[in-house]
Protein backbone atom coordinates (compact mmCIF):
# COMPACT_ATOMS: atom_id res chain seq x y z
CA UNK A 1 0.00 0.00 0.00
CA UNK A 2 1.28 3.53 -0.74
CA UNK A 3 2.53 5.91 1.85
CA UNK A 4 -1.18 8.21 0.67
CA UNK A 5 -3.62 5.25 1.29
CA UNK A 6 -2.09 4.64 4.85
CA UNK A 7 -3.02 8.00 5.54
CA UNK A 8 -5.90 8.06 4.28
CA UNK A 9 -7.05 5.13 6.20
CA UNK A 10 -5.86 6.57 9.11
CA UNK A 11 -7.53 9.65 8.43
CA UNK A 12 -11.00 7.46 8.09
CA UNK A 13 -10.13 5.45 11.10
CA UNK A 14 -9.56 9.00 13.13
CA UNK A 15 -12.96 10.34 12.22
CA UNK A 16 -15.09 7.02 12.59
CA UNK A 17 -13.01 6.86 16.01
CA UNK A 18 -14.04 10.70 17.23
CA UNK A 19 -17.81 10.02 15.51
CA UNK A 20 -17.87 6.78 17.63
CA UNK A 21 -16.90 8.21 21.41
CA UNK A 22 -20.33 9.66 22.11
CA UNK A 23 -22.16 6.46 20.95
CA UNK A 24 -20.22 4.29 23.11
CA UNK A 25 -20.83 6.50 26.15
CA UNK A 26 -24.50 6.58 24.94
CA UNK A 27 -24.36 2.78 24.50
CA UNK A 28 -22.87 1.90 27.90
CA UNK A 29 -24.49 4.59 29.98
CA UNK A 30 -25.81 2.25 33.04
CA UNK A 31 -24.99 -0.55 32.06
CA UNK A 32 -21.75 -0.44 35.25
CA UNK A 33 -23.73 -0.34 37.96
CA UNK A 34 -21.23 1.27 40.82
CA UNK A 35 -20.74 -0.02 44.37
CA UNK A 36 -20.77 1.85 47.14
CA UNK A 37 -20.43 1.37 50.84
CA UNK A 38 -21.99 -1.73 52.91
CA UNK A 39 -25.22 -1.93 54.34
CA UNK A 40 -24.76 -1.59 57.92
CA UNK A 41 -26.18 -4.55 60.53
CA UNK A 42 -29.66 -4.43 61.31
CA UNK A 43 -32.34 -5.92 63.42
CA UNK A 44 -35.58 -5.01 63.03
CA UNK A 45 -38.89 -6.49 63.68
CA UNK A 46 -41.43 -7.62 60.75
CA UNK A 47 -45.01 -7.34 59.93
CA UNK A 48 -45.35 -11.05 61.17
CA UNK A 49 -43.26 -10.40 64.84
CA UNK A 50 -40.64 -11.68 63.63
CA UNK A 51 -36.65 -11.07 64.16
CA UNK A 52 -35.28 -9.48 60.51
CA UNK A 53 -31.59 -8.70 60.05
CA UNK A 54 -29.08 -8.28 57.68
CA UNK A 55 -28.84 -11.81 57.46
CA UNK A 56 -31.85 -12.84 56.08
CA UNK A 57 -30.67 -11.19 53.34
CA UNK A 58 -27.61 -12.74 52.42
CA UNK A 59 -26.98 -13.80 48.87
CA UNK A 60 -30.26 -11.72 48.16
CA UNK A 61 -30.52 -8.18 45.48
CA UNK A 62 -33.18 -6.16 47.92
CA UNK A 63 -34.61 -2.74 47.71
CA UNK A 64 -34.50 -0.28 50.93
CA UNK A 65 -37.13 2.81 51.10
CA UNK A 66 -37.92 4.48 54.79
CA UNK A 67 -41.96 5.49 55.44
CA UNK A 68 -44.47 5.43 57.21
CA UNK A 69 -48.24 3.94 57.08
CA UNK A 70 -50.05 7.30 57.64
CA UNK A 71 -48.36 9.35 55.35
CA UNK A 72 -50.45 11.27 53.32
CA UNK A 73 -48.07 12.49 50.77
CA UNK A 74 -45.68 10.62 48.99
CA UNK A 75 -45.45 6.97 50.58
CA UNK A 76 -48.66 5.66 48.48
CA UNK A 77 -46.77 6.58 45.19
CA UNK A 78 -43.43 4.89 46.50
CA UNK A 79 -45.90 1.51 47.02
CA UNK A 80 -47.48 2.02 43.46
CA UNK A 81 -43.73 1.50 42.53
CA UNK A 82 -42.50 -0.81 44.84
CA UNK A 83 -45.60 -3.22 43.45
CA UNK A 84 -44.12 -3.13 40.19
CA UNK A 85 -41.16 -4.25 41.35
CA UNK A 86 -43.29 -7.26 43.15
CA UNK A 87 -44.89 -7.88 39.76
CA UNK A 88 -41.70 -7.98 37.92
CA UNK A 89 -39.57 -10.29 40.04
CA UNK A 90 -42.45 -12.43 41.62
CA UNK A 91 -41.25 -15.87 42.92
CA UNK A 92 -38.19 -15.31 42.38
CA UNK A 93 -36.28 -15.94 46.00
CA UNK A 94 -33.21 -14.09 45.37
CA UNK A 95 -34.92 -10.83 45.21
CA UNK A 96 -36.58 -8.91 48.69
CA UNK A 97 -37.81 -5.58 49.53
CA UNK A 98 -37.62 -3.61 53.15
CA UNK A 99 -40.09 -1.15 53.93
CA UNK A 100 -38.95 0.70 56.99
CA UNK A 101 -41.40 2.82 58.98
CA UNK A 102 -39.85 5.99 60.54
CA UNK A 103 -43.21 5.95 63.17
CA UNK A 104 -42.71 3.04 64.90
CA UNK A 105 -44.62 4.24 67.90
CA UNK A 106 -47.78 3.71 65.35
CA UNK A 107 -46.38 1.59 63.27
CA UNK A 108 -46.63 -1.76 65.24
CA UNK A 109 -46.13 -5.12 63.69
CA UNK A 110 -49.63 -5.78 63.65
CA UNK A 111 -50.35 -2.09 61.83
CA UNK A 112 -47.13 -3.12 59.83
CA UNK A 113 -49.55 -6.61 59.03
CA UNK A 114 -52.93 -4.87 57.81
CA UNK A 115 -51.11 -2.28 55.79
CA UNK A 116 -49.32 -4.94 53.54
CA UNK A 117 -51.98 -6.71 53.25
CA UNK A 118 -54.59 -3.81 51.77
CA UNK A 119 -51.40 -2.33 49.38
CA UNK A 120 -51.35 -6.31 48.31
CA UNK A 121 -47.98 -7.24 49.45
CA UNK A 122 -47.88 -10.51 49.08
CA UNK A 123 -43.83 -10.97 47.69
CA UNK A 124 -42.47 -13.74 50.44
CA UNK A 125 -39.21 -11.20 50.85
CA UNK A 126 -41.29 -8.54 51.56
CA UNK A 127 -40.30 -7.46 55.11
CA UNK A 128 -42.17 -4.35 56.82
CA UNK A 129 -40.00 -3.67 59.59
CA UNK A 130 -40.32 -1.52 62.81
CA UNK A 131 -38.20 -1.30 65.48
CA UNK A 132 -36.58 1.29 67.97
CA UNK A 133 -37.12 4.77 66.57
CA UNK A 134 -33.11 5.96 67.36
CA UNK A 135 -32.55 2.93 65.85
CA UNK A 136 -34.00 3.37 62.82
CA UNK A 137 -33.30 6.99 62.05
CA UNK A 138 -29.79 6.30 62.72
CA UNK A 139 -29.98 3.32 59.95
CA UNK A 140 -31.54 5.78 57.97
CA UNK A 141 -29.58 8.79 58.26
CA UNK A 142 -26.12 7.67 58.86
CA UNK A 143 -26.43 3.98 57.08
CA UNK A 144 -27.37 5.30 54.01
CA UNK A 145 -27.40 9.19 54.34
CA UNK A 146 -31.06 9.24 53.19
CA UNK A 147 -33.16 11.86 55.52
CA UNK A 148 -35.63 10.66 58.30
CA UNK A 149 -37.16 12.67 60.68
CA UNK A 150 -39.93 14.39 63.16
CA UNK A 151 -41.38 17.70 61.84
CA UNK A 152 -45.13 18.89 63.30
CA UNK A 153 -44.87 21.41 61.11
CA UNK A 154 -45.37 19.34 58.04
CA UNK A 155 -48.24 17.13 56.59
CA UNK A 156 -48.14 14.01 58.02
CA UNK A 157 -45.52 14.89 60.96
CA UNK A 158 -42.24 13.13 59.08
CA UNK A 159 -39.81 14.03 56.34
CA UNK A 160 -37.98 11.30 54.49
CA UNK A 161 -37.07 11.15 50.80
CA UNK A 162 -38.86 8.97 47.93
CA UNK A 163 -35.63 7.85 46.82
CA UNK A 164 -35.22 3.58 46.98
CA UNK A 165 -31.27 1.68 47.53
CA UNK A 166 -30.67 -0.82 45.38
CA UNK A 167 -28.33 -4.03 47.38
CA UNK A 168 -26.42 -6.35 45.92
CA UNK A 169 -26.37 -9.79 47.07
CA UNK A 170 -22.81 -9.27 48.81
CA UNK A 171 -25.10 -6.14 51.23
CA UNK A 172 -23.48 -3.12 49.10
CA UNK A 173 -25.48 -0.26 47.64
CA UNK A 174 -25.36 -0.39 43.95
CA UNK A 175 -26.21 2.39 41.07
CA UNK A 176 -25.98 3.14 37.48
CA UNK A 177 -24.36 5.83 35.74
CA UNK A 178 -26.67 8.46 34.28
CA UNK A 179 -25.57 11.25 31.46
CA UNK A 180 -25.56 14.82 32.67
CA UNK A 181 -24.54 16.94 29.52
CA UNK A 182 -21.06 15.94 28.96
CA UNK A 183 -20.63 13.93 32.29
CA UNK A 184 -21.73 10.90 33.28
CA UNK A 185 -22.11 10.09 36.89
CA UNK A 186 -23.78 7.67 39.56
CA UNK A 187 -27.08 8.56 41.00
CA UNK A 188 -26.60 6.22 43.69
CA UNK A 189 -30.27 6.01 44.71
CA UNK A 190 -33.35 5.72 42.49
CA UNK A 191 -36.13 7.88 42.46
CA UNK A 192 -39.32 5.91 43.81
CA UNK A 193 -41.53 8.61 42.64
CA UNK A 194 -40.14 8.55 38.91
CA UNK A 195 -41.47 6.33 36.42
CA UNK A 196 -38.43 6.11 34.14
CA UNK A 197 -36.12 5.58 37.27
CA UNK A 198 -38.56 2.71 38.98
CA UNK A 199 -37.53 1.15 34.96
CA UNK A 200 -33.93 1.68 35.38
CA UNK A 201 -34.63 -0.03 39.01
CA UNK A 202 -35.47 -3.18 37.01
CA UNK A 203 -33.13 -3.41 34.66
CA UNK A 204 -30.19 -3.18 37.57
CA UNK A 205 -32.25 -5.73 39.96
CA UNK A 206 -32.35 -7.65 36.80
CA UNK A 207 -28.51 -7.47 36.10
CA UNK A 208 -27.57 -8.02 39.48
CA UNK A 209 -29.70 -11.25 39.95
CA UNK A 210 -26.99 -11.97 37.40
CA UNK A 211 -23.99 -11.70 39.09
Amino acid sequence: MKKNSYIAVAFIILIFGIWAVPKIIDRFEGTELMTFEKVPPFEFISQDSVTVSRKNFEGKVYVVEFFFTSCPTICPKMHESMLKLQKEFYGNPEFGIASISIDPKRDTPSVLKEYASKKGATLKNWYFLTGEKDSIYNFSNNGFKLYAGENKDVEGGFEHSGLFALIDKQGYIRSRTVKNGDMVNPIKFYNGLDPKEVEWLKEDIAALLKE
